[in-house]
């Protein structure tokens, strides 16, 4: 059985960035090669991106109103269509382009990795005979392959969804209907799955061909599993697998070192479950692969018996040309997730320009990981984003929460029968009002007051950094999920400069002492666990002593793994490295723990 992954043009991508950062990202870079990861979540904004491009190419649009009978899976399916149609014209448009400084196909083939097709691209530029340059760059042409246009569900946006005030069937849920609104799309590309399992979300994928081998076993539609550590792998990979659906690629994400929600682990770190994947690799697939065949043959599919390829790629906080090639090298992981940097590439992310000056002058206290979200998950959140002016002004006005225009992060029910959100104006005015009767005290009551008024619009509001820059909603009031990562990068770049400092050409780092990726997780992680801690203390914490002790014991274990792993690093920065380590040991030590 062969395990490795297929080549591709790049070794990263670039992942999914709230609902609005990278809805429109594969327009502006599939063609040079470069992967990148677009939200279903807001179909509406999906929408109104699809009336905006056909408005500019002069392409006939026909509105799919929110009133029409599976209009989300309709509007999906429409949006990524276009897409493909107008990225495949630009790879051709590319193929077709002279090769001479500057030029689509000349572009593409500078910001190539090091790898054999970089090096017949460079071979042809030192050709002097005319016949055989010729030759030699016709076959070019047909190996400049467009990166993927993969999209993302997050598996907790499920709403159910209610007409004239009757619940309609499970396959009108949000994730379902943005399921076969991909499904049913042209697209050959990846389904990146996040935020842990949905059994019903999970069983619905069976029912779509195209995420089932041919009689060659290839895969027109893929999925990408993005998970937080091995035991998720394995929970996940044999639901999908007794249903015979094969995961082509397990995307692995820092807990908390990344962008967007976070969803921290027991305190198990990135390097120790990156070791587990790279021990264990073949065990898993070798576990994973009777079951899905078993899979294959209940539900009367073709039966390849060697086509699975599996691929091993990780994001959180990579920052560095060296960090990323350890993850390659020593973890032996096929890919990187670069996001948060690429938030200053105008070329790549939808970020509005009062908000890219914010991001470029953004220190550390100016992006915290918050309780904003009312989805109940930590959120990396921009502290001065219009959203939360927005937010606070509404607070001193008496009139707290927002309007929930669309209503996707739906989840409570503790006031009405149909589920509302935390962030929404219906909630937070009835929670407020009813905090007094909880028999909470002084301390509680603030911190519980506190919890309730940080939520945060974001089905909405993430998406509003783009509505600007394409005049669809000029006075939008954008939130910002960006990482920590942000800090260290101080400057807008080009796309070749952003991809020139993955590989190492030239650095766009503007804070010399940044800590590594590793030990900047577990900063993050032992400032989280205070947090925690404290919420115990005040009694509002469903944590158990049990936990805690779990957690402190993972992040020592993973303190001493990173002292072994140093070893491999080179002296400079193995110095650095552990120096940075004793400190956060010696802090997470003197931290006690609930008897």
């Amino acid at each position: 059985m062969t395990t490795s992954c297929p080549q591709r043009p790049h070794t990263f991508h670039i992942p999914v960035m709230g609902t609005g950062f990278t809805i429109d990202t594969p327009l502006r870079i599939a063609k040079y090669g470069i992967s990148s990861v677009i939200s279903l979540v807001d179909d509406t904004l999906i929408e109104q991106m699809r009336a905006f491009y056909c408005k500019q190419e002069g392409l006939p649009y026909s509105e799919i109103t929110g009133r029409q009978e599976n209009a989300r899976a309709l509007r999906i399916t429409a949006y990524l269509d276009l897409l493909g149609e107008m990225i495949q014209k630009q790879v051709t448009d590319l193929q077709n382009a002279p090769f001479e400084p500057g030029s689509q196909i000349t572009r593409y083939f500078d910001m190539l990795p090091d790898s054999p097709l970089k090096q017949s691209y460079q071979e042809m530029l030192a050709t002097t005979d005319s016949t055989q340059k010729a030759q030699m760059q016709q076959i070019l042409r047909t190996q400049a392959t467009p990166g993927s246009i993969d999209v993302n569900i997050m598996t907790k946006l499920d709403r159910a969804i209610y007409r004239n005030g009757e619940k309609l069937s499970a396959e009108y849920s949000d994730a379902m209907a943005a399921l076969r609104g991909y499904a049913n799309s042209t697209l050959k590309s990846s389904l990146v799955l996040s935020a842990g399992m949905n059994p019903r979300l999970y069983s619905y994928i069976g029912q779509f061909d195209d995420f089932f081998p041919d009689e060659n076993g290839s895969f027109k539609k893929r999925i990408t599993l993005k998970v937080s550590d091995y035991r998720s792998a394995i929970i996940q990979g044999k639901f999908l697998a007794k249903k015979g659906i094969w995961i082509s690629e397990f995307r692995i994400e820092s807990g908390l070192n990344c962008g967007g929600h976070a969803f921290a682990t027991n305190g198990e770190l990135m390097g120790p479950i990156l070791e587990e994947f790279k021990v264990r690799r073949t065990e898993l697939i070798n576990m994973l692969h009777p079951i899905y065949l078993k899979g294959l043959e209940k539900e009367g599919r073709t039966i390849v018996k060697e086509p699975n390829k599996v691929c091993i790629t990780v994001q959180g906080g990579i920052g560095t040309t060296d960090e990323n090639e350890f993850l390659l090298k020593y973890y032996n992981v096929d890919g990187t997730g670069w996001c948060t940097p690429f938030m200053l590439v105008p070329e790549v992310a939808n970020v509005d320009k009062t908000h890219l000056d914010k991001l470029v002058a953004a220190g550390k206290e100016d992006v915290y990981l918050s309780d904003s979200s009312p989805l109940s998950v930590l959120y990396w959140n921009l502290r001065n984003s219009a959203s939360e002016i927005a937010r606070l002004t509404r607070i001193k006005a008496g009139k707290p929460g927002s309007a929930c225009p669309k209503g996707h992060a739906v989840t409570n029910s503790e006031f009405t029968e149909a589920p509302i959100c935390l962030a929404s104006r219906h909630y937070q005015k009835q929670k407020l009002e009813n905090l007094p009767h909880e028999g909470l005290n002084d301390e509680q009551m603030a911190a519980v007051k506190e919890d309730v008024l940080i939520k945060c619009c974001i089905c909405h509001e993430l998406g509003g950094s783009v509505k600007i820059m394409h005049g669809i909603e000029p006075d939008a009031t954008p939130t910002v999920c960006c990482g920590p990562n942000i800090v260290n990068f101080s400057k807008t770049a080009s796309l070749e400069e952003m991809v020139s400092h993955i590989y190492g050409r030239l650095s766009l780092m503007t804070n010399p002492d940044r800590p590594h990726m590793f030990v900047t997780e577990l900063a993050i992680y032992i400032e989280n666990f205070c947090k925690e801690l404290e919420k115990y203390r005040l009694e509002l914490s469903h944590r158990t002593p049990k936990y805690f002790g779990e957690v402190k014991k993972n992040l020592l274990n993973g303190i001493e793994y990173y002292r072994q792993l140093a070893n491999e690093f080179v002296e400079e920065t193995q110095h650095k490295f552990l120096d940075e380590l004793k400190i956060l040991h010696e802090k997470l030590e003197g931290i006690g723990i609930p008897a």
